[in-house]
């Protein structure tokens, strides 16, 4: 028979499975399962032995894409390669390939624990919406749509900023695993960030400065948490590189204090006037 999609339609489930072979197709079938399941097949000599592949299942996969998958099949046995060895070694490639968890893992442990002082937030982020959706996932299955949909979600949820965050550590991920062969490209392309933030304005004013230096002195909080504001207050420095400074960074005598290239947020030593 010619196959159509109407004939294959037509095709009805027996108290045994059968096949139908198109004309001149070559090896090209359709076997119909007792259960009515229809699937596409290929069967071929190679190595003087019969052979059979199975390409999919109807409708799923469509008569014009059976056909492709039926070419490249026939294409490879006319360079003297086996396609079902082909098949199989691609089928064992993908269970073995890494899920967005492992992949995760990897980014977390080999990259941003090591290079990123600001690694738990990336932890945080992953945890909190891209691993519960995609962890079990391939990551290799991962596209520009589910991406997209993601972060459409932490939009509608009223959190934009923390959508442009979270697209920015999945594309460090992704980018990762392309340098790491994890992923063969980054579905990261082309995706905009999904908000647009505006820049802080606020500042305090010289009574709201006071007020809050006084509220410190008569604060019960311990001494070294009241004095680290009042430093990064008064050397305008990130608070994070006033909690981690030791005593080793400070010349009180030339009045500097050096922050280390390792502790600093763009990697170069900064001095601070005291």
């Amino acid at each position: 028979m010619k196959f159509t999609t109407r004939s294959i339609d037509a095709l009805r489930s027996k108290v045994d499975r059968y096949e139908v072979w198109e004309t001149n197709g070559k090896g090209f079938g359709l076997r119909v399962a007792t259960t009515g399941k229809k699937s596409w097949v290929y069967l071929y000599r190679f190595g003087g032995k019969p052979r059979r592949m199975t390409f999919g299942e109807f409708p799923k996969m469509g008569l014009a894409d059976a056909h492709e998958a039926h070419a490249k099949a026939r294409k490879l046995l006319d360079k003297g390669i086996d396609p079902g060895t082909v098949e199989q070694q691609a089928k064992a490639e993908y269970r073995d390939a890494d899920s967005v968890a492992e992949l995760a893992h990897q980014y977390l442990e080999k990259h941003a624990k090591k290079e990123k002082r600001s690694w738990k937030l990336d932890e945080r982020m992953l945890n909190l919406d891209v691993l519960p959706a995609w962890g079990k996932r391939k990551a290799r299955d991962i596209t520009r749509r589910d991406i997209i949909a993601l972060l459409d979600k932490i939009v509608d949820r009223g959190a934009p900023a923390s959508a442009n965050r979270t697209l920015a550590v999945i594309s460090k991920m992704f980018k990762f695993g392309v340098r790491r062969d994890i992923v063969p490209a980054t579905p990261c392309v082309n995706i905009e960030r999904p908000a647009k933030e505006n820049p802080r304005d606020r500042v305090l004013t010289e009574q709201e400065i006071r007020d809050f230096w006084l509220a410190l002195d008569k604060s019960n909080i311990g001494k070294s948490v009241r004095l680290a504001p009042k430093l990064q207050l008064l050397t305008a420095q990130r608070i994070g590189e006033v909690r981690g400074a030791t005593w080793g960074e400070f010349d009180l005598n030339k009045g500097w204090w050096t922050i280390p290239a390792a502790r600093a947020k763009n990697g170069i030593a900064h001095h601070v006037p005291l």
